[in-house]
């Protein structure tokens, strides 16, 4: 199994599949799922499979990771997309994020597809993930009909993320009126951002997440003024917030906007929301009895465009992801498929 899954992962590594141009691995990974026996669908670049004794009054477990990658970042010291396997790890882009994952769970879907469980189980492979792309997850999910709970695979060193934050950014606009700066005319845009970063700066929003803590606002870019002696009468200014589970974006955006009335307030989405799994769902109490501990996870995915009860957790590290040089090593990806197996038989709906 593992051979069969380094190899399938070499042959992705191989494969530029940079989001929204996930063609050829899609094509891969639905001719390797065809070849294993499995009956496959492909929404644009999504490989969909079910498993064979398909019953509709079973629950519904979703095993989903992403097979697309981020460009390659340009401190790359060898060819990202030559794997190259040295001491027990394998190298190239996408290697560590997803692909550990995503071929761990092709080959647990492999093993257990035919298995007589008390659930059923539906396979997405999806792409966009990185870019939340319209033609990914999202595009998809009314198309997969009933889910009940979903084991997304992402590099988590096999620990088990029950959240992660949600994000808004946010694209303000603070307005003032042009002047000459010698005659200290006008209104300055400028002065008027800084007295409302400072009110961000110090905001408290009235409630606070048991699990995901406070909601953070972070003032990240500014841009304002043409020369040096005219009075901006413009300025605009981005803000990332990391939202929780106790106030949806949009309650978010607008405690924002009544904070700071006399700026443009702008989001550019609210669809990436936090997402949060209890502590007692049979997902949760399953990989626990595997030896896997409970945290958040400081980075986004496909979770949050999941509107049922998910579980993060895969191979490798998170902090190998969007590096140079980035590998994982074969062992990680052997525990990943041995986890996966006992993790799906273990569940109890």
């Amino acid at each position: 199994m593992t051979r069969n899954a380094v190899e399938l992962l070499s042959r992705l590594i191989a494969t530029p599949s940079v989001s929204r141009n996930e063609e050829n691995t899609a094509a891969i990974l639905a001719e390797y799922l065809s070849e294993a026996g499995c009956e496959v669908e492909r929404i644009y670049n999504n490989v969909i499979a079910r498993s064979a004794d398909w019953r509709e009054e079973l629950p519904v477990l979703m095993l989903n990771s992403h097979h697309d990658t981020v460009p390659p970042a340009a401190s790359y010291t060898r060819d990202p997309y030559a794997p190259e396997l040295i001491d027990g790890r394998l190298y190239g882009l996408g290697s560590n994020d997803a692909g550990a994952s995503l071929v761990s769970i092709v080959e647990t879907f492999g093993n257990v597809h035919r298995m007589q469980l008390p659930f059923n189980i539906l396979l997405v492979l999806s792409a966009e993930e990185e870019c939340s792309g319209e033609k990914g997850f999202r595009g998809i999910y009314p198309q997969l009909g009933r889910i009940d709970a979903g084991i997304v695979g992402e590099p988590t060193g096999l620990q088990a993320a029950v959240g992660e934050r949600g994000l808004v950014v946010l694209d303000c606009v603070s307005h003032g009126v042009s002047g000459h700066a010698a005659r200290r005319e006008g209104v300055n845009a400028l002065y008027a951002a800084v007295d409302d970063i400072e009110k961000l700066r110090n905001l408290s929003f009235p409630r606070v997440s048991g699990l995901l803590g406070d909601i953070s606002v972070n003032v990240t870019m500014i841009q304002a003024g043409t020369r040096h002696n005219v009075i901006p009468d413009e300025c605009r200014w981005v803000v990332d917030i990391r939202t929780t589970d106790v106030m949806t974006n949009e309650e978010v955006v607008e405690y924002i906007r009544t904070a700071i009335p006399e700026t443009e307030v702008i989001p550019r989405s609210t669809r990436i929301r936090a997402s949060t799994i209890a502590d007692n769902h049979p997902l949760v109490i399953a990989a626990k009895s595997l030896g896997a501990s409970v945290f958040v996870s400081p980075t986004t995915s496909d979770m949050a465009l999941m509107p049922f009860p998910t579980l993060k957790i895969g191979p490798g590290e998170s902090s190998r992801s969007h590096s140079a040089d980035e590998f994982v090593k074969i062992s990680e990806i052997s525990d990943g498929i041995k986890f996966y197996t006992d993790l799906i038989k273990n569940i109890r709906f």
